[in-house]
């Protein structure tokens, strides 16, 4: 195994399960202030990252269908980056760690119905308990997870757009954060006018907290593309549930979020099904890898 995509990898979880420590400091801002400030720093970040790599010319040479998947890409992910603030700035990060815990068997789901992959018995097995989790959780919370439910579809559907994309992660979030700036930067810039805009007006900590926004996103996903180019993509696999686990812990014991008894009930019923679902899944790699090494 190689140790520093390991370590690459954990990283990257690491950091995206520790978001919901970031976004409440600048909660002086609105959710969609912070979203607009968040694409608009994540892309300079970016385009000085390719620029220093030499990569920049590569955008010029993507071809009019990936960048047609980017750009429903970039939609996707506007909506999961803002659905998430708002869920963390609300008071709900326990909820948002549900989305991302569910977010793999909602890609199974995706995959089902759009690529026509077929599920094996106990993939069935593990999504259909899923499903009673959610229906669980939804008497829990006394409504639908929304939250949760929109950060896995979103996410899922993304991955499925970036997959057809198939371009580099750095260049990938470039283009998508292109398609966003000119209504994040519109957005900005109506916000100030009004004088409702908080970068400039508070503290210059906060200030810097927003324009860090584009440093936190670029951050974990350069770790992440780093991983996934050394170890064995079941391994990234199971490195996933770092970050919701994490997220799942600071909501309850940083933030004192409640945990009613039909609530545990649901996640507890989510964990076992994701249990099962990998389980499943690297018993299958080794039954594929035993029967072509024989």
């Amino acid at each position: 195994m190689n140790r520093s995509g390991l370590a690459l990898g954990a990283a990257a979880y690491v950091m995206w399960g520790l978001f919901p420590l970031y976004w409440p400091l600048i909660d002086a801002a609105a959710p969609v202030e912070i979203l607009a400030h968040r694409i608009a720093w994540s892309l300079l970040v970016l385009v000085a990252l390719l620029a220093v790599r030499g990569r920049l010319g590569g955008l010029a040479r993507l071809s009019g269908r990936t960048l047609r998947y980017l750009a429903g890409a970039a939609v996707l992910i506007a909506v999961n980056w803002g659905t998430y603030i708002y869920g963390v700035n609300s008071g709900q990060v326990v909820e948002t760690s549900l989305g991302y815990f569910i977010g793999p068997l909602v890609t199974v789901v995706v995959a089902v119905v759009v690529l026509g992959e077929r599920l094996r018995p106990a993939q069935w097995a593990a999504l259909s308990l899923a499903v009673v989790a959610v229906v669980v959780l939804t008497v829990g919370y006394g409504r639908l997870p929304w939250i949760a439910l929109t950060l896995a579809f979103s996410f899922a559907v993304y991955g499925l757009l970036k997959k057809k994309a198939d371009t580099g992660a750095a260049e990938s979030l470039t283009v998508e954060t292109l398609v966003l700036i000119i209504p994040a930067i519109s957005y900005l810039w109506w916000l100030d006018a009004a004088g409702d805009g908080t970068f400039g007006r508070l503290s210059t900590t906060h200030s810097l907290l927003l324009a860090g926004a584009g440093v936190v996103t670029v951050l974990p996903l350069l770790a992440f593309s780093a991983a996934a180019t050394r170890i064995p993509l079941s391994t990234l696999g199971l490195l996933q549930y770092i970050g919701p686990s994490l997220q799942f812990v600071i909501g309850v014991l940083v933030y004192d979020e409640p945990m009613p008894p039909a609530r545990l009930a649901g996640f507890v019923m989510v964990w076992v099904s994701l249990a099962l679902f990998t389980a499943e899944g690297l018993r299958h790699r080794r039954a594929v890898a035993a029967m072509s090494s024989g």
